[in-house]
C-alpha cells in the first residue's frame, strides 16, 4: 500500500529541498540582475566623479570670468578663445612647455639609467639593506628636504637652473622606478638567465640580452609614471626654479593674484597641462595595466 507524503509530514528544511531544481533557482536570476545594477550605478558615479571635475575646467576655460561666477550659464553660454589666445600667446607658455618637458624627459632617463640596473642587483642578489635605504627614500616626502636642498644649492650657485630640478625630481622618481622593476624583476623565472649562463654568457651578457628585453613593459610603465610625477610636479618647481626655468605648473600659479583670481586663464592652462598626460596615458594604458600587474605573481 503506497502513502502520499504531503508537505506537512516533511520534517523541518524538508520542503525546500523536495522542491524542484528550477523552482530553488528562481531567486538566484534576481540577485544576479541586482548585482549588475548596482555595478552600472557605482561604475557611472565613478566614472562622473572622475570627469565632472574635467568637464568643468574644458568649459570654464571658454568662459569669461563673468560667465564663471554665474550658475545659470553652467552649460549654456558664449564660448570665447581668449582665454587660450592670453595662455599660447602672450604668457609663453611654448617656453614653459618646453621646460616641463625637458626636465621631465631628462630626470626620467637619468632615474631609468640608475634604477634599472639597481633594482635588478636587489632583486636578483638579495640586496635587501639597499632596497631599505631605497624605500626609506621613497616614504619620506619630498617637501621636507625643500629646505636643505634650497640651502645647499643656492652656496652652489646651481638654483634657478634645469640640473636642480632634474636633480630635484629624480629623488621621487629613482625610488618609484627601482621598486617597480623590482617586483617586475622577482616575478621573473630565473631559469632564463641560468641557460643565458651555460650558454657563456656572464651576468651582466644575460642581463643585456635576456632580462633586459623581457622587462620592456616594466621599465615602460615605471618610465611613463616617473614622467607623470615630473609633469605634474609643482613644489620642487616653484621653490627651485627661475625666470627661465619655470615649469607648467608654476605658470599656472601666475593666474592667482593677491585681490583675484583669472578663472578663465587658469582653467585654460590647467587644459594644456592635463592634455599631454592624458594624450600619453591613453596610447600607453596598456604598457601600464601590464607593467603593474606583472608582478603580482611570482614565476
Amino acid at each position: 500500500m503506497s502513502s502520499v507524503v504531503t508537505p506537512k509530514m516533511l520534517r523541518p528544511g524538508a520542503e525546500t529541498a523536495a522542491r524542484p531544481p528550477a523552482q530553488r533557482r528562481r531567486r538566484k536570476p534576481l540577485a544576479t540582475r541586482a548585482y549588475k545594477v548596482f555595478r552600472v550605478v557605482a561604475l557611472i558615479v565613478i566614472v562622473l566623479s572622475f570627469l565632472a571635475p574635467l568637464a568643468w575646467m574644458f568649459l570654464a576655460s571658454l568662459k569669461t570670468n563673468v560667465d564663471i561666477y554665474d550658475a545659470s550659464k553652467t552649460l549654456i553660454f558664449q564660448p570665447t578663445t581668449a582665454n587660450y589666445e592670453t595662455v599660447l600667446g602672450r604668457n609663453n607658455y611654448l617656453s614653459f612647455v618646453f621646460n616641463s618637458f625637458w626636465v621631465a624627459f631628462a630626470s626620467t632617463a637619468l632615474s631609468l639609467i640608475i634604477g634599472v640596473p639597481a633594482a635588478y642587483s636587489m632583486s636578483r642578489f638579495a640586496m635587501r639593506r639597499s632596497a631599505l635605504v631605497v624605500l626609506m627614500a621613497r616614504i619620506i616626502p619630498g617637501v621636507s628636504l625643500l629646505v636643505p636642498w634650497y640651502y645647499v644649492f643656492s652656496n652652489l650657485s646651481m638654483v634657478g637652473g634645469y640640473t636642480v630640478l632634474i636633480l630635484s625630481h629624480m629623488f621621487v622618481a629613482l625610488p618609484l622606478i627601482v621598486y617597480i622593476l623590482m617586483s617586475y624583476y622577482d616575478s621573473m623565472p630565473l631559469e632564463l638567465e641560468e641557460a643565458a649562463r651555460v650558454d657563456g654568457l656572464t651576468h651582466i651578457g644575460a642581463f643585456l640580452k635576456v632580462t633586459l628585453p623581457l622587462s620592456m613593459a616594466g621599465i615602460a610603465t615605471a618610465s611613463i609614471l616617473a614622467f607623470i610625477f615630473s609633469w605634474n610636479n609643482f613644489m620642487f618647481a616653484l621653490v627651485l626654479s627661475g625666470a627661465d626655468t619655470k615649469t607648467l605648473p608654476v605658470a599656472i600659479f601666475n593666474f592667482v593674484a593677491y585681490a583675484s583670481i583669472d578663472w578663465g586663464g587658469l582653467m585654460a592652462a590647467s587644459v594644456v597641462v592635463t592634455i599631454p598626460i592624458m594624450v600619453i596615458a591613453l596610447f600607453t594604458q596598456k604598457y601600464i595595466v601590464s607593467g603593474l600587474t606583472a608582478g603580482a605573481t611570482k614565476g
